[in-house]
């Protein structure tokens, strides 16, 4: 039996950003749906996927059908991923590794 997922709002709009974003840069470089899936490494039908704002994608997909059709992710500067992700390592690495539940007193 297949699970059904909801996902919010926020994933949903942003997953159907992402996709228009896809599909116009596509259309720019007036590939055909097969020409970026072939590019990606996928079938068209995942391509119009992707292209729909599917949610059942993979994200590595999307990421990658962005990143060939030349849709920025994060930043427009494509050298400056590198140096955010370097960024949050020294953020996380103040962190604790493992996080714990703790009981909240919630008695007024």
């Amino acid at each position: 039996m297949k699970r059904i997922r909801s996902h919010s709002p926020v994933a949903t709009e942003a997953a159907k950003l992402l996709g228009q974003n896809i599909r116009l840069a596509r259309q720019q470089h007036l590939w055909t749906l097969q020409e970026l899936a072939d590019r990606v490494g996928v079938s068209k039908i995942t391509m119009i996927k992707v292209e729909r704002g599917d949610l059942t994608v993979g994200l590595g997909i999307a990421f990658e059908a962005a990143a060939v059709s030349g849709v920025p992710l994060f930043t427009a500067d494509r050298s400056r991923l590198h140096l955010e992700a370097d960024r949050l390592d020294d953020r996380l690495a103040l962190l604790p590794h493992a996080v714990r539940k703790r009981q909240i007193d919630n008695d007024f």
